[in-house]
């Protein structure tokens, strides 16, 4: 108990080095003699504690010692940038609560890579883009788009949780709370962690005042863009602002000046990936994957029920199928 307060501790020394800064020699001093303490508490055992006390009640007993606590911090320092400090070091999804306050999910999704199948191309352009920003490297704000059930949302959630232990976390935001974003990249500047701020499902209405919002952090803003912290949204539209056939009523120059504008919030993401409705082949694919996973015999009986599954639900897609799929656990 007492090693992991250390080593989630969000303190001062903690934060001077997270932010790459070498603490003064009399704050070195303190600490070691403050570890001194704390190892000496980590090691005191139940007989330590209740004897003093001459009272013939038994009392529950502990297990106690066999931890080193001044060298788990050092471990913890030297790789802060993998670990972090505060709730960073023990969670690794939050969101941005209804006060806007990063929050820790207590149960986050647990998908891994290894789960989702087909679209490795697409995925790939992802991981890289993630890896360089992990490694320090310039990485890009990156738009994810295509068909609802493909597998957008899934495929940056696995990342975190792949490379979580690398020093990615992930913070969900509302369309809503675009607007909070400057003061959160603010907030995580000096973090020693690389953040995704993640926007699911990113549609707007032309005169919606999030749009212009998202348009100035994503560039044009006068805060410098954060080393650490890439932003990545999902939508099921390709330019995300909704477009009429009214808006291209005008003269010529007008015209073009409105879909300009409606365009251009797209394309101020650095990178953008297309996740396409998949052809049969590739949706029978997944089915006959995700069945051998769940020991489902694979057959043509099974591509013929899985092509009527998604016949019924208006389309195939990577979500039909593990609905199909779990259709057929459910049957076992």
């Amino acid at each position: 108990h007492v090693k992991s307060l250390c080593e989630e501790s969000e303190n001062v020394y903690m934060k001077l080095v997270g932010r790459g800064e070498t603490p003064p020699e009399f704050m070195k001093t303190t600490l070691e003699n403050e570890l001194e303490v704390l190892q000496t508490v980590s090691a005191l055992t139940d007989k330590d504690l209740t004897e003093p006390l001459c009272c013939d009640i038994p009392l529950p007993g502990f297990v106690s010692g066999g931890v080193d606590i001044a060298r788990s911090f050092e471990h913890r320092i030297n790789n802060i940038g993998k670990f972090g400090y505060g709730m960073y070091a023990k969670r690794r999804m939050f969101y941005l609560d209804d006060e806007n306050r990063i929050t820790p999910v207590k149960n986050p999704d647990r998908t891994m890579l290894r789960d989702l199948v087909d679209y490795e191309l697409e995925r790939g352009i992802i991981i890289e883009n993630t890896k360089a920003l992990l490694c320090g490297k310039p990485a890009a704000n990156a738009l994810l788009t295509g068909d609802a059930g493909t597998g957008k949302s899934s495929t940056i959630k696995a990342i975190v949780n792949e490379m979580y232990t690398e020093g990615l976390r992930i913070i969900e935001i509302r369309k809503d709370q675009l607007r909070y974003i400057p003061a959160l990249l603010d907030e995580l500047a000096e973090n020693p962690l690389k953040f995704i701020l993640f926007i699911d499902d990113l549609t707007f209405a032309k005169d919606d005042d999030n749009y212009s919002a998202l348009k100035a952090v994503l560039e044009g803003s006068v805060s410098a863009k954060s080393g650490n912290v890439v932003i990545y949204a999902t939508s099921n539209r390709r330019h995300i602002v909704k477009e009429n056939f009214s808006d291209r009523d005008g003269d010529e120059i007008h015209r073009n000046d409105t879909i300009q504008e409606l365009m251009s919030l797209s394309e101020r993401f650095g990178l953008h990936v297309t996740f396409g409705k998949p052809d049969k082949k590739t949706y029978l694919h997944i089915v006959r994957r995700l069945a051998e996973e769940n020991d489902i015999e694979t057959d043509e009986k099974l591509d013929i029920e899985a092509e009527r599954f998604a016949l019924e639900m208006g389309g195939r897609s990577a979500r039909v199928a593990k609905q199909f799929i779990d259709r057929m656990i459910v049957q076992k």
